[in-house]
């Protein structure tokens, strides 16, 4: 397989993978935006675009915040809560 279809094969598959963990999985984006994702578009200016339901437009994935799966944990640990006392 020539080079450049095996890397083509390689982004492909890295985009369903992206597809099928975040669509149908509630997030919260950057600007305050939140709800369900409803469709992931590869757009080649700004890679990886989602769609939300309720909402207009196509952000890129890099605007989640919090994604509906293990987020509250990973944020948690990230900023564990002060000790009172």
């Amino acid at each position: 397989m020539p080079r450049a279809t095996a890397r083509a094969a390689t982004i492909l598959a890295e985009f369903e993978k992206a597809e099928s963990e975040l669509v149908g999985k509630a997030v919260a984006l950057t600007d305050g935006k939140a709800g369900t994702v409803e469709n992931v578009w590869l757009d080649e200016f700004h890679g990886l675009r989602i769609a939300i339901k309720g909402h207009e437009g196509k952000w890129p994935v890099s605007t989640i915040k919090m994604a509906e799966q293990g987020s509250a944990l990973r944020l948690e640990q990230a900023n564990p809560p002060k000790s009172e006392g």
